[in-house]
């Protein structure tokens, strides 16, 4: 009977624990500083740049898993000087735009200081 109780118990614990990886993996969850989860996360206001688009570049981010890792990747990469970015939780990635000529490697430690890998950078 007692190791009935203590199954039954674990049981409910993994269901409840497997319920909230879900909901963190699909980017419901309260994850990376966003407290409760009940309420919505404030999206970084849009950058807009000084001067006319010169280039463009898409980077590829691994380990965003919700809208706060959008938002602290979004608020790093905007913090460059002639740059602004939409990035994407769906598809793992940061458009960016900028108005002056931009280092790669200053775009991969924007994203680096912000907690997620750069995998790739594709220059338009």
């Amino acid at each position: 009977m007692t190791d009935a109780v203590i199954i039954l118990v674990i049981v409910v614990f993994l269901i409840f624990a497997l319920k909230g990886s879900i909901k963190h993996f699909k980017g419901e969850g309260a994850c990376c500083g966003g407290g409760s989860g009940s309420v919505k996360p404030k999206k970084p206001k849009k950058k807009k740049l000084d001067g006319p688009v010169v280039g463009r570049c898409t980077i590829r981010i691994s380990g965003m898993h919700c809208q706060n890792c959008v938002n602290s990747v979004t608020s790093a990469l905007n913090a460059i000087e002639g740059v602004s970015a939409r990035v994407s939780l769906k598809d793992g990635s940061a458009e960016v735009s900028y108005d002056r000529a931009v280092d790669e490697a200053e775009l991969k430690e924007a994203v680096e200081k912000a907690g997620f890998e750069a995998v790739s950078i594709s220059w338009a």
